[in-house]
């Protein structure tokens, strides 16, 4: 198991937007489900008048894009990133506005006191923590008594183990962090948070445009052995598993709800 435990190695993944933005765009072109994995986790939300909203590992913000306006009168949004590049890219997303602060924050040293918000949201970085227990200590110190901790993972059986089956007479390996799993979430959640529940979205690929699939995968950090191939031999693969053109890629997502 690869384990990311520097944050200078999560700072130099997330340097530039690149590689984020190619692996959302095949997200929104290929995804069955139409909901759309960040619609789904929104739906889970629950925020009233004067919420104050933390995120961590914010991203390049593109979540918030069509949800600005459903957020009440009274709500402040807290928008916060490892990444200075990744902070710098939400701004260009989302713009300036009265009700969004943005800021340069690690999870494993949240710089707000405590008590002090009402929601936090943690997506998709949670095994990036080299401390998840510091981490997570520092998220329930942040909410007020009565908040609500909510954050998205990936399971141990969606699309880079999908590319591992395909690639392993090449010797290709899962390598994915699986510090922090829909397997393994609860688990390590029960021990700083009360009410925890587990939430599963289901969803897969089907891949039309090979070039996609490719692109999507020398995005991976995590498939060294598939990368050192040709983009020709990779092709070669894919198009032996599609079906009358359609390559169906499975995928595993959901979110924890959590209690303080």
């Amino acid at each position: 198991m690869q384990i990311l435990n520097d944050h200078n190695v999560v700072r130099e993944q997330y340097k530039s937007d690149n590689n984020l933005n190619t692996r959302i765009s095949i997200h929104k072109k290929y995804s069955t489900n139409k909901t759309g994995f960040g619609n789904w986790i929104y739906s889970h939300y629950d925020f009233h008048y004067d919420t104050k909203i933390l995120e961590l590992g914010c991203g390049t913000g593109d979540m918030w894009k069509e949800k600005l306006h459903l957020l009440r009168e009274g709500i402040q949004l807290y928008l916060t990133d490892i990444s200075g590049e990744m902070i710098v890219s939400a701004k260009k997303t989302l713009g300036e506005h009265s009700n969004i602060s943005y800021g340069i924050t690690d999870i494993e040293a949240i710089n707000y006191e405590s008590g002090f918000f009402d929601r936090v949201i943690a997506n998709m970085m949670l095994y990036h923590i080299p401390d998840p227990d510091k981490g997570l200590s520092e998220v329930k110190r942040v909410m007020s008594d009565e908040g609500y901790f909510y954050c998205a993972t990936y399971g141990e059986n969606g699309i880079v183990s999908y590319i591992a089956d395909l690639f392993s007479e090449y010797k290709a390996e899962d390598t994915t962090n699986k510090s922090f799993t829909l397997q393994n979430g609860e688990e390590i959640l029960k021990k700083h948070f009360s009410g925890v529940q587990r939430y599963d979205y289901e969803d897969s690929l089907a891949v039309t445009d090979i070039d996609d699939m490719l692109d999507y995968i020398y995005s991976l950090k995590n498939m060294s052995a598939v990368a050192e191939l040709s983009r020709e031999d990779v092709r070669a693969v894919l198009e032996k598993n599609t079906i009358d053109g359609v390559l169906n890629v499975p995928k595993e997502y959901g979110m924890f709800v959590c209690h303080k």
